[in-house]
């Protein structure tokens, strides 16, 4: 009986493993996260940006640059995320307007997550030490050369925009957050 029952607790422990497996992939697809509402303006600015049409056909999907790829940040991202999830239930974000009024607040949550991880995510795909320097042009060969001196400059420190459309910063100091 016992062996049975490890048997038992063995296969709904592989079931548990497999299907959070799926549903942290699922999560991971450009799909998903541009099925809130709130997500379809930055969709449109991700679609005009050179991470989703270049000249090399590689794309760069959502999950690429906000979930690291080890497991526990990965864990971590997606509880942060559950929040604009919440927000997007709570109709604090939920249309353009209401985005718009938390977008500087939630754009530098993720600058200061980038700069805290080194530009974790940025750096799954570039790498500094791989980059042919003598194909930028001279103000993004100096800033590069400096990033390989190891002066604390990170990718996020000059990239902001890259994908999506940096904020207008609010005029006044209380930004309003969304819980």
């Amino acid at each position: 009986m016992k062996l049975f029952t490890v048997f038992i607790l063995l296969g709904v422990g592989f079931a548990i493993a497999m299907a959070s497996s799926k549903t942290l992939d699922v999560t991971n697809e450009a799909e998903f996260c541009t099925s809130c509402h709130s997500m379809q303006w930055v969709k449109e600015e991700w679609m005009e940006s050179v991470h989703y049409r270049n000249i090399s056909g590689v794309r760069a999907e959502c999950s690429d640059c906000h979930v690291p790829h080890d497991t526990a940040p990965k864990l971590v991202a997606k509880l942060r995320a559950a929040k604009d999830v919440w927000g997007e239930i709570r109709g604090t974000i939920d249309s353009e307007e209401k985005f718009e009024q938390h977008r500087w607040q939630m754009a530098n949550s993720v600058w200061d997550k980038m700069k805290a991880t080194d530009s974790r995510e940025c750096q799954s795909c570039h790498t500094v030490a791989a980059m042919d320097l003598k194909e930028q042009d001279r103000s993004a060969r100096k800033k590069h050369k400096k990033i390989v001196a190891g002066t604390g400059k990170t990718c996020i420190d000059c990239h902001k925009g890259v994908a999506h459309e940096v904020p207008k910063k609010p005029k006044s100091d209380s930004v309003a957050q969304h819980n």
